[in-house]
């Protein structure tokens, strides 16, 4: 997440795995795929490759600057009477996770979201993945104009969804035995509960080094040199918050563990 001044899974495997057909030449061993992430996460990855493409390559200098004011979140836009502006403030808190400020941003946040958005996907489906999205950039939005209200900045990248797929995979995929079984066997193990999920030392170590260098970042420590500043932490951490406490809003397993 950067502020910006202006601002198939894998298909389960045969029973009779690859021997021979009973009488005939032995079953051609199926192909594997080159990249092994579902089909949606690779359209998404594709998408936000495209429209950096456009940005970059395409549009003049003006028109990359007009797409990033418009489709952007301005924290600015919410002083004003809504009335008296254009929509701009009911579709960028959305439309700014599909922008991104250079190719090592994009890459950033792409390689995070096919390691995040992979397993997530999988197990909530293409439909509730896409209103998953919508509902954390918003949350990351929010938290975001919270901490700076009123600021003529604009924001843009997709990490407070990152951000917020990291807290939805601790509530399933992050610290529990035998958790990469459903790339295999499509099982998918029954949902954490919040404390179930904190109770695990592996979830807690993740979320504080997580939030230490989210804190790291809104400090302004030479650790991140002068990137530290471009990045909206509060997005990321809005994102975390939404993805970890309301994920069960969109999990289709009903079955959850529970502290006893």
């Amino acid at each position: 997440m950067r502020k910006v001044e202006v601002m198939d899974e894998m298909p389960p495997q045969s029973p009779d795995g690859d021997g021979p057909a009973e009488g005939g030449a032995p079953h051609p061993r199926k192909a594997e795929p080159i990249f092994n992430l579902p089909s949606g996460i690779l359209i998404v990855l594709g998408g936000l490759a495209l429209i950096y493409a456009i940005q970059s390559l395409v549009l003049s200098a003006p028109l990359a600057q007009w797409l990033a004011i418009t489709f952007g979140f301005s924290p600015v836009r919410y002083v004003y009477p809504l009335s008296e502006q254009g929509f701009e403030w009911l579709w960028s808190p959305v439309t700014y996770s599909f922008l991104h400020g250079s190719i090592e941003h994009l890459a950033f946040n792409g390689l995070w979201l096919a390691a995040f958005g992979t397993p997530v996907l999988r197990r909530i489906g293409n439909m509730r993945f896409v209103i998953f999205w919508i509902t954390s950039s918003a949350a990351g939005a929010i938290f975001h104009a919270a901490f700076n209200w009123g600021e003529p900045t604009v924001m843009i990248g997709a990490s407070g969804v990152v951000s917020g797929l990291m807290g939805a995979a601790c509530r399933f995929a992050i610290g529990l035995s035998g958790r990469a079984l459903p790339s295999f066997t499509g099982y998918q193990p029954p949902r954490l509960s919040i404390g179930a999920a904190l109770s695990l030392k592996t979830v807690r170590v993740f979320i504080l080094v997580w939030f230490a260098g989210n804190v790291a970042i809104a400090l302004g420590l030479p650790l991140f040199g002068d990137f530290a500043g471009t990045v909206a932490w509060d997005a990321h951490i809005g994102g975390f918050l939404f993805g970890f406490l309301f994920f069960a809003l969109f999990d289709p397993i009903r079955s959850e563990i529970r502290l006893r």
